[in-house]
């Protein structure tokens, strides 16, 4: 199976199935004498771990990293950086009735076809359970990368969402609920739409907004290897992604070139920033900032019909622990990919 490494000079490359003995990854090209707060790393893993509010899924694991090279005294040795996580509370059994069925928009067939082996337990390497790694990955880049800083929060849920800019927010609010959404009416009425989903046994899809301050000028090149190409493939790479968007987005498709231009101050900055902080595909020194879309899952836990191995459709219910929405537990996955986005063209 190829497409396990992200990155050009700063790499990371994951591996491990959901209900295996561990996930984990390891990074290449992370510069030596680094300093890194292993603490840090840590609470990063703890804001996307399963378990942490009633909104998400009960699967109970504890999500500690554990180094393997790479780090001595502290400081980054400039050598491959080992990590592992270890799998301590997977419940296969849940997973039985789906050994020779596949759910509809679901990883499972296209895996069945293309690899004719597959492990069906929690969706294995499908399995959104792989971004963990992802995120040791994005907080040890995070510390390489400063004194840019990247936030992201929920900005919808459904048919809900803020209808509030991130200019318009405060963005330390993002941590004080649990559907990581800044704006608290819409936080309110977020979480009762995801608990009010969950009941029926279905899921919902949501946005994430993402921006980056103090992004220095220059980072991205040209035609192929443009800064916002980099961005878009490292979010549709997350599970469950469907949608990317840059600044202005679509609704730039609707603005005359004399409402969308950012015209410039005298010291270089930009009026508006319709651009998102880039253009040639490089940045200007202005925010970055983006959206991206996911999908309700796939895994319902109501009867749906599915395609079995001898090529009968039955109706089978879901079981196991699954997330109803799940943008909450993205918000640091997305902050991870466009971390690693970064420090690949900084180091």
């Amino acid at each position: 199976m190829a497409g396990n490494t992200f990155g050009t000079q700063f790499k990371l490359t994951t591996f491990g199935e959901s209900h295996g003995e561990a996930i984990g990854g390891i990074i290449d090209g992370c510069p030596s004498n680094i300093v890194l707060d292993l603490d840090f790393i840590q609470l990063e893993l703890n804001r996307r771990k399963p378990g942490q509010s009633k909104l998400v899924t009960q699967r109970n694991e504890a999500d500690e990293v554990q180094f393997l090279s790479g780090i001595f005294d502290g400081k980054t040795l400039g050598t491959p950086i080992a990590f592992q996580i270890k799998n301590n509370n997977s419940k296969s059994g849940d997973y039985d009735q789906l050994k020779d069925a596949y759910r509809p928009s679901h990883a499972d067939f296209v895996y069945e076809q293309k690899y004719k082996h597959r492990d069906y337990r929690g969706g294995g390497r499908s399995s959104a359970r792989e971004t963990a790694a992802r995120v040791v990955g994005g907080a040890v880049a995070k510390q390489i990368i400063k004194p840019v800083n990247i936030t992201a929060y929920v900005s919808a849920v459904g048919s809900v969402f803020t209808t509030k800019n991130y200019n318009e927010l405060d963005l330390n609010l993002t941590e004080t609920n649990a559907v990581r959404c800044p704006d608290l009416v819409a936080a309110n009425l977020m979480e009762r739409l995801i608990l009010e989903t969950k009941k029926k046994g279905d899921t919902v899809g949501g946005v994430i907004t993402c921006v980056i301050k103090n992004v220095p000028i220059g980072l991205g090149d040209p035609v192929f290897d443009k800064l916002e190409a980099n961005l878009a493939k490292a979010m549709l790479s997350i599970n469950a992604c469907k949608g990317f968007s840059l600044g202005s987005g679509f609704d730039g498709a609707k603005m005359y070139g004399s409402q969308h231009n950012d015209y410039f101050n005298e010291n270089g900055t930009t009026k508006t920033n319709f651009s998102g902080g880039i253009q040639g595909g490089i940045s200007n020194g202005m925010d970055i900032y983006f959206q991206v879309a996911f999908k309700p899952v796939a895994t319902l836990l109501q009867p749906q019909e599915m395609l079995t191995k001898t090529g009968t459709l039955e109706t089978i219910k879901g079981k196991g622990r699954h997330d109803a929405c799940v943008v909450p537990r993205a918000v640091p996955i997305v902050e991870a990919m466009a971390a690693l986005v970064l420090a690949d063209f900084m180091v």
